[in-house]
């Protein structure tokens, strides 16, 4: 499952939920294919590398790296008062042709102790399994809009609820939130650990799993997907990261990573550094920058939301989970 190195892959903008309204930059362009951010090329490519050496360290549900203090405003786009606006709800799901979709069941519930929203196709079928988690806000609509949507394409999601059910409305109280998780970040593995363990035993699941998370979420599917959880498949859109190669070893590939080039909280060299260290493990991934994008940027709220890029790129991740967790 490590083994292929993938180039990152700079298109214009966009991608997705977001955490909060961000500051524009750039104007918006066709997405465009380029090779590592040293030197572009015309179209992504792939080499094999050699496999990494067994994973070592610590496993079971401890975190595996400590994260910088996560903040889901843009620098610059933060108000004098030091709020930045919540997205509204559902705004982000409105964005994609959810058209064809399979009928769905949705409840709030827990899963092996860990709460959350389940969204899963209505039929009788056996489906892989997504554990999203969600920005530095809280479970909020716009989440369980998501979950409900990616389970209409076939999945049976669950998106965890990392805030025993409070949901932020303003970023004052979201850096409180995310901050108790931070500094328990144990307690956050295990409770997602135990929802991935829970829904592979479900008799409406097969035994593949990925994790999903943006922002905030997105650095704990980085946390989760490092654990003993043994994912299928992880997906991370411009969450904190770690570059250390002891630790990136035990990471659940293949790996999808999203971000902007202008983020100024999970910066490029950061994302770089992700890149290249993964390649150097062997491990397959698919990183792409979005030129001029910052971060949070496919938040509906942020003046730099732009839709056609998020349509295009929320078809990248469909694609990936289709390849990644289809039997």
């Amino acid at each position: 499952m490590k083994s292929t190195l993938a180039p990152i892959v700079v298109a214009a903008t966009v991608l997705l939920a977001g955490c909060a309204g961000m500051q524009g930059s750039g104007s918006e362009a066709s997405p465009t294919a380029t090779g590592p951010p040293e030197a572009a090329t015309g179209t992504p490519t792939t080499t094999p590398t050699a496999t990494p050496a067994p994973t070592t360290g610590p496993g079971s549900t401890e975190a595996s790296y400590t994260r910088t203090p996560h903040m889901g405003c843009q620098p610059g786009a933060i108000e004098k008062d030091g709020t930045c606006e919540v997205a509204v709800s559902g705004a982000n799901a409105g964005i994609f042709s959810a058209t064809n979709l399979s009928a769905i069941t949705t409840t709030e519930t827990t899963i092996d102790g860990t709460p959350g929203y389940l969204a899963r196709p209505a039929d009788n079928g056996t489906y892989p399994a997504v554990v999203m988690i969600h920005e530095w806000w809280g479970l909020n609509e716009n989440i369980e809009h998501m979950a409900e949507i990616l389970a209409g394409h076939g999945y049976v999601v669950f998106a965890v609820d990392l805030y025993d059910g409070e949901v932020a409305t303003n970023s004052s109280r979201a850096a409180e939130l995310s901050g108790e998780v931070r500094n328990d970040p144990d307690e956050a593995v295990a409770d997602m650990s135990r929802a991935v363990s829970g829904l592979r035993a479900m008799p409406y699941t097969t035994n593949r799993v990925a994790s999903l998370g943006w922002c905030f979420g997105g650095g704990q599917s980085l946390q989760l997907s490092l654990s003993d959880a043994d994912l299928n498949a992880t997906v991370i859109y411009y969450g904190t990261l770690t570059t250390d190669a002891e630790t990136l070893q035990r990471i659940d590939a293949p790996v999808l990573g999203v971000f902007g080039s202008e983020d100024q909280v999970v910066g490029i060299e950061s994302v770089r550094e992700f890149d290249r260290t993964l390649g150097e493990l062997g491990i397959e991934r698919e990183i792409h920058v979005y030129e001029g994008a910052s971060h949070a940027f496919a938040n509906p709220s942020g003046q730099s939301f732009r839709p056609d890029a998020t349509r295009d790129a929320w078809s990248k991740t469909l694609r990936f989970l289709d390849e990644t967790l289809r039997e």
